[in-house]
């Protein structure tokens, strides 16, 4: 099955907004990643729940609201208002990630759980089986103009070794990638197994052909 991508709006040019998301659906998108940032958890400020409840109207695509906040389950319920359909949050940001992830499917969302590029799949091992989606942190949060560190897509491989080893108890995840998805690193992240892949800067600037790209990989 053929990965998704998911536009990261934060790269999106504001003064346009309109036009980004025409983009976004022209591109045959497969939904739309909203990274909100506390100043806290990671060292930026971003947009909260006003700017996504204002935006909700201009796609019907999911939004996968991003969560890099500390304490998450604070704000569970304010995005889900505000119109989020997958909200994710980092397991290094809360001593409750059962729970919040409960919080989360009782308002009728999809689940994700977040990764940075130092914490190992094995702190993720008692929600694996609970979490609608995965996003390993292929850069540090919070900081722009990354590279891809490619130690990471190990753990791509790995959450899919798990998912399949698994499948009978319950382990039927997505994995996702966020940072550093460019034409140079897009087929490495394919080819390590994922399903949703964010780009921000290579979507926008119109460097990055991704579907050309997977047709390209499907095809060898």
């Amino acid at each position: 099955m053929k990965p998704i991508l998911s536009p990261s709006l934060l790269s999106a040019d504001f003064k346009n907004l309109s036009e980004a998301f025409q983009k976004i659906e022209s591109e045959g998108s497969g939904a739309v990643h909203i990274d909100v940032m506390d100043g806290s958890f990671v060292p930026e400020i971003t947009y909260g729940e006003p700017v996504i409840r204002s935006v909700r109207s201009c796609t019907k695509l999911p939004f996968d609201v991003h969560l890099m906040v500390e304490k998450p389950e604070n704000h569970i319920k304010l995005f889900a208002d505000a119109g989020a359909d997958w909200i994710t949050f980092h397991i290094e940001a809360t001593n409750h990630a059962n729970r919040v992830i409960q919080m989360i499917h009782e308002l009728g969302k999809k689940a994700g759980v977040a990764v940075n590029p130092g914490t190992p799949v094995s702190a993720l091992s008692e929600i694996l089986q609970y979490a609608d989606l995965i996003l390993v942190m292929t850069v540090n949060p919070g900081w722009g103009n990354q590279s891809l560190i490619p130690s990471t897509l190990d753990k791509v491989r790995e959450l899919k070794r798990l998912r399949d080893l698994n499948a009978d108890k319950g382990y039927n995840y997505m994995i996702s990638v966020d940072g550093g998805v460019n034409p140079k690193t897009l087929a490495s992240v394919v080819e390590a197994g994922v399903d949703v892949a964010v780009s921000g800067s290579a979507f926008f600037n119109g460097t990055l052909n991704f579907n050309g790209i997977l047709n390209e990989i499907f095809e060898k």
